[in-house]
This record gives C-alpha cells, sequence and structure tokens, in this order.
C-alpha cells in the first residue's frame, strides 16, 4: 500500500479559488511488540514497517542477533501495517530494552523516550574510515536520491534517505514523514540485505538532528550530507564521534561542519 492519499481542498491563487485534489503523505500509527508486549508506537508512513522495526531497535540496541527474530504484520482496514510483533528467545534481548522509548514516538521526535541526559551519548569509541569523496560526488548523489523519491515526487511532504557503499553505488533507499524514520528503514533494509558494514554515506533530505548523528554512528556510516542545516549538538556529537557532517548541501553548495579529512576538495 502507497503512503500516498489524496484529499480534498480549496485552493486560493491569483485572486481566485479552486477545488482541488492533492495527493498526500499518510502519516500513521504503528506499534511495534516484542513477544507480544508493547514496546513503541512511531508515527510512520504507511510501507517498510519492518525495515522500519529493525532499524529501529537495532538503533536502540534491544535486539542482538536479527537472523534469530520473527516478524508478525496486522493490518487495519485501510490495509496498512499497524503493528509489528517480534518474536525471540528472551536471551536474544539486549539492554537497551530495559531502558525503552516512551511508548508514543512523533514522526518530528528527537528524543522520544530517553530517560536521562546520559542515555544521548553512545558508548563507542570514535569511528576511523579511510573515506574520501568530493562535494561533485556528493551532489551527483543528492541528484540520484532525489530521482528516485517517488512519494516526495508526488506530495513534496516526505523526507528521503539514501546509503551509498564506498564505490557510491546506492544501497537503498527510503522514505518517509518522518527524518530518523526513513533513516530507520534505511538501516533495517541495511541489515536485512546483509550490507550495513558496506555504507560509508548517507543523503538526507531534511535538517541533522542529534538522534540523526546517533543513529549513524551506531550504524558505522561514516559520512551524512543533507540538504538542509544541522543542529549545533549534531555537530558536536560528530565532532567527537568521528563523523563527517555536511549541511545545506544544495544548489552546488555545501558546508563541512566536522572531520573534512574525508572531503577531497580539489575536485
Amino acid at each position: 500500500m502507497t503512503g500516498v492519499s489524496d484529499y480534498e481542498g480549496y485552493k486560493f491563487e491569483n485572486g481566485s479559488v479552486a477545488k482541488v485534489t492533492d495527493p498526500l503523505t499518510v502519516e500513521s500509527p504503528l506499534q511495534i511488540n516484542i513477544n507480544n508486549e508493547p514496546f513503541t508506537v512511531v508515527m510512520q508512513t504507511p510501507g517498510n514497517e519492518i525495515d522500519l522495526s529493525r532499524g529501529l531497535l537495532f538503533a536502540e540496541n534491544v535486539i542482538k542477533n536479527f537472523d534469530e527474530v520473527e516478524f508478525e504484520t496486522l493490518s487495519n482496514k485501510f490495509n496498512f501495517i499497524e503493528t509489528v510483533n517480534i518474536k525471540t528467545a528472551e536471551s536474544n534481548i539486549d539492554s537497551g530494552y530495559l531502558s525503552s522509548r516512551s511508548l508514543l514516538s512523533v514522526s518530528s521526535c528527537g528524543i522520544c523516550g530517553k530517560k536521562e541526559i546520559k542515555d544521548l551519548k553512545p558508548n563507542d569509541e570514535a569511528m576511523i574510515s579511510e573515506l574520501k569523496v568530493s562535494f561533485n560526488q556528493i551532489f551527483d548523489l543528492h541528484k540520484k536520491m532525489n530521482a528516485a523519491q517517488s512519494n516526495f515526487l508526488k506530495t513534496g511532504g516526505c523526507h528521503g534517505v539514501a546509503a551509498f557503499n564506498e564505490n557510491l553505488e546506492m544501497l537503498s533507499l527510503r522514505e518517509d514523514i518522518g527524518r530518523h524514520n526513513a533513516l530507520d528503514k534505511v538501516v533495517g533494509d541495511l541489515l536485512h540485505q546483509k550490507k550495513l558494514k558496506e555504507a560509508k554515506l548517507i543523503t538526507f533530505s531534511g535538517r541533522i538532528s542529534y538522534e540523526i548523528v546517533s543513529k549513524s554512528f551506531r550504524s558505522k556510516i561514516p559520512l551524512i550530507a543533507a540538504i538542509s542545516s544541522p543542529s549545533s549538538l549534531a555537530i558536536d556529537f560528530a565532532k567527537e564521534f568521528g563523523l563527517t557532517l555536511i549541511g545545506f548541501c544544495r544548489e552546488n553548495k555545501g558546508t563541512c561542519y566536522s572531520n573534512p579529512n574525508r572531503i577531497n576538495f580539489t575536485k
């Protein structure tokens, strides 16, 4: 089922009013259960719900081994998947489950479910990567992502994330009304493909919050190139944890705010 639905409205333009029908991005709740027990509710765009669940539980350090997981889904009357139940052995549930997210995670969420400030900071060492890429190459990757964003081209109302390998080949692209949902869907897809370790760069259609940096760091993806601005905390985290963060990447311009060693400025 597509994440786009038609809605009627009245459009005012140049002094006149006309009735219109616009394709808009669907926002719908998805409940994620673990062994039939509620874990979180995510406001998301229908589609790739298992990827979203897999990516979110990976980012939150909830599941140790996704090869030992079985997914069950339940759909509503609109044929949208409204519940994903993850079945796995108790021994496969990691520490992130004990500090679980609050039950509702909205599509624009940045710090949903974090109980203490210390929970915001990853525990791993800073990333090291030999990746080298030019701004012109990054601009080309954004063009590839934009051309493949079918929902955005229809509605103008959803975010896109694409992951590329060191040869700048696209590994995955996902769209969602929520920025971090789109990233979770990409990570979930890469986990399913067994290609997460190949991902070296992500292009991003929105702004970069600390949570986007945190999820990228958890996935060991060393470079983020976004169309919009980063937050101050996103830059601070990127500097500390070895990520290259590029913002305002549009119209053949871009600003690198951290770890510029991965950028070839001569090309």
